[in-house]
């Protein structure tokens, strides 16, 4: 049994609108833990950001993905993430291969999408080219029947609203509930009322995504819609603005108009020393 998925599926059984951070390696992870959220989602966005300075436009692939994906799981263990697979990084017998290495890895869930590879980020510029939608069905199948073996829930996303409009998505979004997906997803929804559209086509759990082609709504307002789980980008923007902030007092020599920082002391907390120096101890020999 994998713990995390047993947690998710026991939140994703349970009243509330669950609060997902998108965060990007293990210290946000877990940070996002000590915050007391009850889940995660470590996006592709973050990884290619933080990891190699790229956009999230398909630069980075499987293994850098399940890499960072184990790195993060390991700091944070029992900790219900749920991992971006993007696209399965290729056909249906791929996807089988990703669902099954992300669950290894320590992942409560895979995002698997239906765009074309390489894939973009669904709220750049632009809409996102997708794959035929029974290839997109089949890839979900697929997704579905490995996740049964190891123990893994499978999101499936659409980007179809942007290109081919919200009809379209709401139709494939009720395919892969019909496959088995575990949550559903439409990507990049541009308005109040195609978010309220969405959650009410569906049976299964449905997911948010409060980006920029999406409008802020309020969490007491997804919950009456139906919604399950709603994610905010808001950990690496925020990191990027307090590292520029702080780097120009640094280069200005003008300390005191820095942002706040954590203490030295919580950097060692937060990264785990206590525990190690507790261990060091426990294995010291006598002098």
């Amino acid at each position: 049994m994998n713990p995390a998925a047993a947690r998710l599926r026991q939140l994703l059984a349970g009243p509330d609108l669950l609060v997902c951070p998108v965060l990007h390696d293990a210290l946000s992870a877990r940070l996002a833990l000590e915050g007391g959220f009850p889940t995660a989602f470590m996006g592709g966005f973050g990884v290619a950001a933080t990891r190699y300075g790229l956009p999230d436009t398909g630069l980075i692939g499987f293994a850098e993905m399940v890499d960072q994906l184990r790195s993060l799981t390991t700091a944070v263990p029992g900790f219900p993430v749920i991992a971006d697979g993007d696209t399965g990084y290729g056909n249906a017998m791929n996807v089988r291969r990703t669902v099954d290495e992300y669950a290894r890895a320590g992942a409560a869930c895979i995002l698997i999408e239906d765009q074309l590879w390489p894939k973009k980020c669904g709220h750049i510029d632009g809409p996102r080219l997708v794959i035929p939608r029974d290839e997109a069905r089949l890839k979900i199948r697929a997704a579905v029947e490995a996740a049964r073996d190891v123990d893994i829930l499978v999101l499936a996303r659409t980007d179809a609203r942007g290109r081919h409009g919200l009809d379209e998505a709401i139709s494939r979004a009720r395919d892969f509930e019909a496959e088995g997906a575990d949550i559903v997803f439409v990507e990049a929804l541009q308005s109040a009322d195609e978010l309220a559209a969405f959650a009410r086509a569906m049976r299964k759990p449905t997911w948010a995504n409060m980006m920029p082609k999406t409008p802020l709504v309020s969490r007491a307002r997804l919950k009456e819609m139906g919604f399950k789980i709603v994610t905010y980008n808001v950990i690496l923007p925020a990191m990027i603005q307090a590292t520029q902030d702080v780097l120009k007092a640094l280069a200005k020599d003008d300390m005191d108009r820095a942002p706040p920082i954590a203490a030295f002391g919580e950097v060692m907390r937060v990264v785990g020393l206590p525990q190690y120096n507790a261990l060091e101890t426990r294995y010291a020999a006598a002098e």
